[in-house]
C-alpha cells in the first residue's frame, strides 16, 4: 500500500506543476498578446502607448525594454520636431533680418547709382548703405557661427591659458570702441596668474558677444568687468547700468532666436546670447543673468579652473 501512496503524491505533485506550468503559459500568452497590440500601437506613431506589467512577470524585462525604447524614441520625436520648429523660426528670421536690410541697402545704392542725390546727400547716402552693409555681414557671421555649432563642426582645442592676462589682451581691442560710444568702463582683474583651460577663439567670442550685446542692447553708459575666483572655479563678470532685462525675458534669453521686450533694444537677432552659453557649457562652464538692484544687468561666466 506504501507504493500506492507514493504514487497518488507523484501523480498530485505533477499535475500540481502541470497545472502551475499551464496557468503560467496561459499568462504568459496573455501577456505577449498585450506585447503585440502594444508594438502594433507603437508601430503606427503611438508613443505614448506604455506596457503594465508586474515585478514577477517572465516578460517583465522585455515589458520595460520596450516602454524605455518608446520613451526615448517620443523624447527623440520631440526634440526633432522642436528643432524643425526652431529652424523654421530662424529661416523666418533671417528672411526678415537679411531681406529688409538688403532691400533698403540696394534702395540707397541705387539711388546714387542713378545720381538721384549729389554731394553732401551723396556721402550721407554711402554711409548708411556701409552701415547696413556691416549690419548684413555681422549677421550672416553670427548665423555662420550658430550653424557650425549646431551641426558640431566646430573643433575646439582647450589649452591652459592666464585667463587674467588673455582677458586684458581681449579688452584693449575694445577701448576705443567704449570711448567712440561715450560708455564708461571698470576692469577689475588681478595682476595674479588664474590658468584655465580654455579655447581662444571661443572665449574671445564669450567675451565679446557679451560686451556687445551691453553696448548695443542695456540702453546703458557704463560697463563693469571683474574677474574673481575660488580654489574650483573662475568668475568673470560682465555689467552694465542699463534698464535691465524684463523678468519674463530673463529665464529666456539664452534660447536660441529669443529676443527680449521692450525692456531692452529690440536691435538683435537672438542668436548672440544663444551662441555665448554653448561655447560656456563647451567649457563646462556655466552662465546666468541677473538683474542688480542699483540698475542694469550682470552676466556671470563660472569656468572650472585647470587641475
Amino acid at each position: 500500500m506504501e507504493w500506492i501512496y507514493i504514487l497518488l503524491m507523484a501523480l498530485v505533485f505533477c499535475l500540481i506543476v502541470i497545472i502551475y506550468l499551464v496557468t503560467k503559459l496561459y499568462k504568459v500568452s496573455e501577456q505577449l498578446s498585450i506585447i503585440e497590440d502594444s508594438l502594433a500601437d507603437i508601430k503606427k506613431g503611438n508613443w505614448n502607448r506604455r506596457i503594465l506589467v508586474n515585478e514577477n512577470d517572465i516578460t517583465k524585462t522585455i515589458c520595460y525594454s520596450i516602454n524605455d525604447i518608446a520613451m526615448n524614441s517620443q523624447t527623440q520625436l520631440i526634440q526633432l520636431k522642436q528643432s524643425e520648429q526652431a529652424y523654421k523660426r530662424l529661416m523666418t528670421s533671417l528672411s526678415h533680418d537679411v531681406r529688409t536690410p538688403l532691400t533698403s541697402l540696394v534702395g540707397y545704392l541705387e539711388a546714387i547709382q542713378e545720381k538721384f542725390v549729389t554731394g553732401k546727400e551723396k556721402e550721407e547716402y554711402l554711409e548708411i548703405a556701409l552701415n547696413k552693409a556691416h549690419h548684413l555681414k555681422g549677421f550672416v557671421e553670427v548665423l555662420f557661427d550658430w550653424v557650425k555649432l549646431d551641426a558640431k563642426e566646430q573643433v575646439f582645442k582647450l589649452e591652459e591659458h592666464d585667463i587674467n592676462e588673455f582677458t586684458r589682451d581681449i579688452l584693449v581691442n575694445w577701448i576705443p570702441t567704449f570711448e567712440e560710444k561715450h560708455f564708461e568702463y571698470n576692469i577689475d582683474i588681478s595682476d595674479k596668474e588664474c590658468f584655465i583651460r580654455l579655447d581662444p577663439n571661443a572665449y574671445i567670442r564669450i567675451v565679446n558677444n557679451l560686451i556687445q550685446n551691453a553696448i548695443a542692447h542695456s540702453d546703458g553708459t557704463r560697463i563693469d568687468l571683474q574677474i574673481s575666483g575660488n580654489e574650483q572655479n573662475v568668475m568673470v563678470q560682465i555689467s552694465d547700468n542699463g534698464k535691465g532685462i524684463s523678468p519674463n525675458d530673463l529665464p529666456h534669453i539664452f534660447d536660441r532666436l529669443y529676443q527680449s521686450d521692450e525692456s531692452r533694444s529690440t536691435n538683435g537677432n537672438g542668436l548672440g546670447l544663444a551662441i555665448v552659453r554653448e561655447l560656456v557649457h563647451l567649457h563646462k562652464g556655466t552662465i546666468n543673468a541677473q538683474n542688480l538692484l542699483s540698475g542694469g544687468t550682470t552676466f556671470i561666466v563660472k569656468l572650472p579652473k585647470a587641475l
